[in-house]
């Protein structure tokens, strides 16, 4: 016998149309952030950092880990990788591909290329190290994008700057601009503590990348376990929460072309660092 509860709710969805087992998603959110595919790294990825994708193809994944002076690649789910190595250890926080070139972003804001091509071998050659092109701080997130030839760089930490009331990123065409003043976007931390409370020490970014299917920025902090979307004009539309027992150290983010979303996490005492993979809902 059902007991009288479990009875009512089933009347009542039978009048609605709903379905009691039926996952319910949170309005305006285009990803359960609770049920992803993950990808455990192998141990020389432990400490995973920044990750990316080649024109969207979800096929290889290039990542950098904080301590190794090496590019990663991976296949999705295969623990085996590949590498090349293109400076000495260093702080390696993101990558990104841009025209062919390879661009790996150190946390001074240092920035490292070499062509793509190099990736077929264990140390590239032709490697190109840009100094002084950012301005002084600590960096984390670079995204590139490929139909302007420039590069988007968000500061974590920039003493220029006040993370309890605006984070500032640069923009810049490294073929272009390497020796100019770079230009310069603002996400507003007041529309980010309007949505969540979790900036009362201010916001401080890891990883940055765009959404492919939408146009929207998704911003990514370790320091806040904070998911930020903003829209092309970097004004704050949305900002989830993230679980700690799932988003271990949330370190890198991309897309691929289909427009599912990836975050890479940096390990801990009890779990390997990894890849968690989110499809797009369907709406």
């Amino acid at each position: 016998m059902l007991r009288p509860w479990i009875s009512n709710l089933l009347i009542a969805c039978s009048l609605l149309g709903c379905n009691p087992t039926e996952k319910k998603e949170v309005a305006g959110q285009d990803y359960d952030l609770e049920n992803p595919d993950k990808f455990n790294m192998p141990e020389s990825l432990f400490e995973i950092s920044g990750i990316t994708l080649l024109d969207g193809k979800s096929d290889t994944i290039y990542a950098v880990q904080d301590e190794e002076g090496k590019v990663f690649r991976l296949a999705w789910d295969i623990g085996k990788q590949v590498h090349t190595k293109f400076s000495k250890k260093g702080d390696y926080e993101d990558l990104a591909i841009l025209n062919s070139e390879v661009f790996v972003l150190k946390s001074n804001g240092v920035l490292f290329s070499y062509p793509l091509s190099e990736s077929a071998f264990e140390e590239a050659e032709n490697v190109t190290e840009l100094k002084h092109v950012l301005p002084k701080g600590e960096y984390e997130g670079m995204y590139a994008d490929p139909a302007s030839g420039d590069l988007y760089v968000i500061c974590k930490n920039c003493p220029a700057g006040d993370p309890k009331a605006s984070v500032t990123g640069y923009i810049f065409n490294p073929k272009k601009d390497s020796l100019e003043a770079p230009r310069t976007f603002n996400v507003q931390v007041d529309e980010i503590k309007a949505i969540t409370g979790k900036v009362s020490r201010g916001f401080r970014p890891s990883g940055l990348a765009k959404n492919p299917v939408t146009g929207e920025w998704y911003i990514i902090s370790s320091v806040n376990k904070l998911l930020v979307v903003t829209d092309a004009n970097w004004k704050v539309k949305k900002a989830f929460p993230l679980n700690g027992n799932l988003f271990i150290q949330p370190e890198g983010i991309a897309f691929d072309k289909s427009g599912s979303l990836y975050i890479s996490n940096e390990g801990d005492d009890l779990f390997s660092g990894n890849i968690l993979k989110f499809k797009r809902l369907k709406r």
